[in-house]
C-alpha cells in the first residue's frame, strides 16, 4: 500500500509551496489524486522522506543540499592533491640540489679530437667527395 496521505488544498499548497489554484488544475488534469467530501477537496500527497512535519522540501533542493555537499568534498581532496604536488616539487628541488653538476661538453667536435690524439701524420678516416653525383650519371657514366 501507498504510504500517502489527505491534505486540503490550502494545506497541501502550503507544503508543496504552491497556490490553490495550480493544485486545482492538477486535479482536473487528474495528475493529483483527490476527493470531495462536506464540500471540501482533499489531495493526497505522498509521505515521503522530503514531506516531514508537514513540511515538502522540493526534490530540487534536496538534490541541490546532496550535489553541495559532494563540491565541498571534492574540493577538498582537490585541496589536498596540491598540497601533495607542491610537497613533492620541494622534493624534487631538493633532491636536484644535492646533484653535482655535470662536466662540461667539449666544443670542438669528436672526429677532430680523435684525429689530433694520433698524431700530426696519422691518416684519418677516409675523406668523402664534397660534391656527389646523381646516381644516374654514376650508372650511365655521364
Amino acid at each position: 500500500m501507498v504510504d500517502r496521505e489527505a491534505y486540503t488544498l490550502s494545506e497541501a499548497a502550503r507544503i508543496l509551496d504552491t497556490t490553490e489554484g495550480a493544485l486545482r488544475q492538477r486535479v482536473r488534469r487528474g495528475t493529483l489524486e483527490s476527493y470531495k467530501e462536506e464540500g471540501r477537496v482533499y489531495v493526497y500527497i505522498l509521505r515521503t522522506d522530503t514531506v516531514q512535519d508537514d513540511v515538502h522540501t522540493p526534490e530540487s533542493q534536496t538534490l541541490m543540499s546532496e550535489i553541495q555537499a559532494r563540491v565541498e568534498l571534492l574540493e577538498q581532496e582537490l585541496e589536498r592533491a596540491h598540497e601533495r604536488d607542491r610537497e613533492t616539487r620541494r622534493l624534487l628541488a631538493a633532491a636536484l640540489e644535492r646533484i653535482p653538476p655535470q662536466l662540461e661538453a667539449p666544443e670542438t667536435p669528436p672526429e677532430s679530437s680523435v684525429a689530433s690524439e694520433a698524431g700530426p701524420n696519422t691518416p684519418g678516416p677516409p675523406e668523402t667527395p664534397t660534391e656527389t653525383r646523381p646516381w644516374w650519371r654514376r650508372v650511365f657514366g655521364a
